[in-house]
């Protein structure tokens, strides 16, 4: 069935080639070729990090939920859904690795890990979240979508879908250094905005594997997928109200910080998100007739996703357009630029501006994310079609 998407396939793969080259080339000569700099320490690995344990949220709760809330009607669209939750969560986890720099010394994770970190709770959770989608997997081809073992795991699935998101937001949220992170409610954002995300993900491939002939995507469970998407929308637009009502009221830095979310670098990304990844999708699916009809469905998948994406990127730049530090000189930039002389290496904030490396590096991360979906849905999904003709 591959052969038939053989030419994309190929591109797939030469993309995702000439990122590891990449990747090879930063493992060379450090992450100084990126971007980033002590002003601007996370950039977009940790970004496109965010985004991707979001992406991922989506197949693994309407899988379990199939079996947990016993919604039978999801279980026809069960085993793609956590193909795609894997293959997400997968492509997260490589790029923290990738953010790292020196991957050789990565086994030092485990030797001399700090316990008290939300860094070292979100490595334990993530590699938990892993497991669980690989032994789902499993069961879910060997078993079909009825077995004992598939309703044992889909208990575990839900909570801990819940925990990775919570956990992630926890790295931001509990960092009382950056104004703009430590917020009570970061956990319930991130998870309101990887339902939203991840629905909207999942609408797009189960759409797009309906048009393709692999996979039957009945209207009625789309329909009732877009109404579910719709409330996501809504919930996380309200959560994102309830965090920029909290920063403008009270005054002082908070609303320093939401004037450069309204109006500074970030805004053209905080207001693309507002704009057409909340209300144009709510307001297309808010109406019956709009979610039986797959392209707006697809439409308002595609403008969530992107949405989120510049989410993720309001979320972490706006805090670092301040940087937190009284009285001169300032802080050590650390770029190779600054190293090499010709400009103040000093500063109080840093520019950040993704390099072509870093951007190379994430689409092929991507097409490689890409590329495994294919294969795996040709092989797990496109096997089980064609025996059951």
């Amino acid at each position: 069935m591959l052969s038939r998407y053989k030419i994309p396939a190929i591109i797939l793969a030469v993309v995702a080639a000439c990122g590891v080259g990449c990747w090879i080339f930063q493992l060379m000569f450090g992450l100084g070729v990126t971007g980033m700099s002590n002003a601007t320490s996370w950039g977009l690995y940790i970004t496109m990090f965010m985004f991707f344990v979001g992406l991922s949220a989506g197949g693994l709760i309407v899988a379990s939920s199939a079996s947990v809330f016993h919604i039978d009607k999801y279980k026809q669209v069960a085993l793609p859904a956590v193909i795609l939750s894997t293959v997400c969560i997968c492509c997260a986890g490589m790029f923290v690795l990738i953010d790292l720099g020196g991957i050789q010394r990565v086994w030092r994770i485990l030797t001399g890990a700090n316990f008290t970190s939300p860094l070292v709770w979100d490595m334990c959770v993530i590699t938990i979240y892993l497991v669980i989608n690989v032994v789902y997997l499993a069961f879910m081809y060997k078993d079909g979508t009825n077995s004992r073992r598939i309703s044992i795991v889909s208990r575990f699935a839900l909570p801990v879908a819940i925990l990775v998101h919570s956990v992630t937001a926890w790295i931001f949220g509990l960092e009382i250094a950056k104004e703009g992170w430590n917020s009570a409610i970061m956990a319930p954002i991130f998870v309101a905005s990887a339902m939203d995300s991840g629905l909207g993900l999942l609408l797009v491939c189960l759409i797009g594997l309906d048009k393709a002939k692999i996979i039957e995507f009945p209207r009625a469970l789309m329909k009732s997928l877009a109404g579910l998407f719709a409330t996501c929308i809504a919930v996380d637009a309200f959560f994102i109200f309830c965090e920029l009502l909290t920063m403008g009221y009270n005054g002082g830095s908070g609303a320093q910080t939401l004037s450069i979310m309204l109006t500074g670098q970030t805004a053209p990304f905080f207001w693309f998100e507002a704009v057409f990844g909340l209300v144009v999708p709510f307001c297309l699916m808010v109406f019956q007739k709009a979610r039986e009809r797959a392209g707006l469905v697809a439409l308002s998948g595609v403008l969530v996703i992107l949405g989120v994406l510049c989410k993720r990127v309001w979320l972490l730049f706006t805090s670092f357009a301040e940087f937190n530090v009284a009285g001169a000189p300032g802080v050590s930039l650390g770029t190779q630029a600054a190293q090499q002389g010709g400009v103040d290496m000093w500063a109080l904030g840093g520019v950040y501006l993704p390099t072509a490396y870093e951007m190379a590096i994430v689409l092929g991360v991507m097409c490689l994310g890409a590329l495994a979906f294919l294969v795996l849905v040709d092989r797990l999904v496109g096997t089980k079609v064609a025996a059951a003709a």
